[in-house]
C-alpha cells in the first residue's frame, strides 16, 4: 500500500471506507455535510491533520459530479448568480488555511455548531424566516465571510451556506446544483490552500484518493432517494441532517 495506507490498519482502512460511503449517501440525499462526516468520523480513526487530508479529494470529485448534474450550462448560472458568495467565501477559505496550526478549533466549532442548531430546531419547530433572493448583499458578503473562513480551517463549510439557502426557500434541485457549485469551487480552493499548508502531500494523497470510489457510490444512492421525495421532504430532510450536523459540532467543541 503506498503513503500514508502503509502505516494504516487494514480495520482502519476498511472503517475508512465505510465512513466515505455513508457521507456519500448523505450528500446524494441532501446535497451537503460529506465533509462533516468524513473529518468527524475520519478524526475517531486517525490524527486531525490526516482526517482533514482525507476529505478533500472525495469532497472535491462528488462536488463536481452534483454541479454539473444538470449540465455544464445550468451550473454557470448558478456560479453567476452566487458569484458574490463564492468569491468572499474563496478568498477567506485560503487565508484561513494557513490557521490549521494555530488556531483552537474548539472555539470554532462552537461559533458554528451552537447556531446551527439552534436554526434547525427553530425551522423543524415551525418557524420558517425567509430572505429574498436579490438585494441582500450584505448578508451574502457575511454569511460568505464566515462560511470561507469555517471551511479552511476545519473543511466543513456546508451548515451556513445550506442554512442560507433554505432560508430562501431555494427549489429542491436548484438548491442541489447551487450547493454542488459553491461547495465545489470551495473544494478546489481548499485542495490548493491544502497543497500549500502541506495537510496534503505524496503520503496523504493515497488515503484521500481511496475515499472517492466508496463516496462516489454512496452518492449514486443517495441520490436516487434524493429524486423520489417531494420539496416537502427534502427541506425536512435537510433541517435533520442539520440538526445532527451541528449537534455534532458543539460535541465537538466541548469533548
Amino acid at each position: 500500500m503506498p503513503g500514508i495506507l502503509a502505516d494504516l490498519t487494514p480495520l482502519t482502512v476498511l472503517l475508512a471506507l465505510g465512513i466515505a460511503s455513508l457521507a456519500g449517501v448523505i450528500k446524494g440525499l441532501v446535497g451537503f455535510a460529506m465533509p462533516m462526516i468524513l473529518v468527524s468520523g475520519l478524526g475517531s480513526l486517525v490524527a486531525p491533520e490526516l482526517a482533514l487530508a482525507g476529505l478533500i479529494l472525495p469532497t472535491l470529485v462528488t462536488n463536481g459530479f452534483q454541479a454539473l448534474a444538470q449540465g455544464p450550462s445550468a451550473a454557470i448560472q448558478s456560479v453567476r448568480r452566487f458569484r458574490v458568495f463564492l468569491a468572499v467565501a474563496c478568498v477567506m477559505l485560503l487565508l484561513s488555511a494557513q490557521l490549521v496550526a494555530v488556531l483552537p478549533a474548539q472555539v470554532l466549532l462552537l461559533m458554528i455548531g451552537a447556531p446551527i442548531t439552534l436554526f434547525a430546531v427553530l425551522q423543524l419547530a415551525g418557524w420558517q424566516p425567509r430572505v429574498a433572493s436579490e438585494g441582500h448583499r450584505g448578508l451574502e458578503i457575511g454569511i460568505g465571510v464566515f462560511a470561507g473562513f469555517i471551511g479552511g480551517f476545519s473543511g466543513v463549510w456546508g451548515p451556513p451556506t445550506v442554512a442560507y439557502l433554505t432560508a430562501m426557500g431555494t427549489e429542491k434541485r436548484e438548491q442541489m446544483r447551487v450547493q454542488g457549485v459553491i461547495y465545489g469551487l470551495g473544494a478546489v480552493a481548499l485542495t490548493l490552500a491544502h497543497i500549500g499548508s502541506g495537510v496534503l502531500n505524496a503520503a496523504t494523497v493515497w488515503l484521500s484518493l481511496a475515499l472517492v470510489p466508496p463516496a462516489l457510490a454512496g452518492m449514486w444512492i443517495g441520490s436516487r432517494v434524493q429524486n423520489r421525495i417531494d420539496q416537502r421532504a427534502f427541506r425536512r430532510a435537510t433541517l435533520l441532517v442539520l440538526l445532527v450536523a451541528g449537534l455534532n459540532l458543539v460535541r465537538r467543541a466541548l469533548i
